[in-house]
């Protein structure tokens, strides 16, 4: 899958449904797959091209969608999130 296809949506309503996320971005192109994470308040959009979801990306990010201002940002493939300095644990 080209990751830069894909969309991380940050900032969401915890009501919000699927086909409304879909609609939204179906206005920047063909939406292949969504996937909301039911009570994080997150999901990804996943765009048939990355023009497509470059333009959705512009074009939403800051947003307003059901009363919250949307983040959309390339979604980063699992295991790239920065860890930073982690101490070993110890009971003493």
């Amino acid at each position: 899958m080209d990751s830069s296809r894909k969309l991380y949506v940050g900032n969401l309503n915890y009501k919000t449904e699927e086909d409304k996320l879909k609609e939204l971005f179906t206005q920047y192109g063909e939406v292949t797959s969504v996937n909301i994470l039911k009570g994080r308040g997150f999901g990804f959009v996943e765009m048939a091209t990355s023009e497509n979801a470059a333009e959705a990306r512009n074009r939403l990010n800051g947003t307003e969608f059901e009363g919250r201002r949307l983040i959309v940002n390339e979604a980063k493939p699992r295991g790239d999130k920065p860890q930073g300095e982690r101490k070993p644990f110890s009971r003493y």
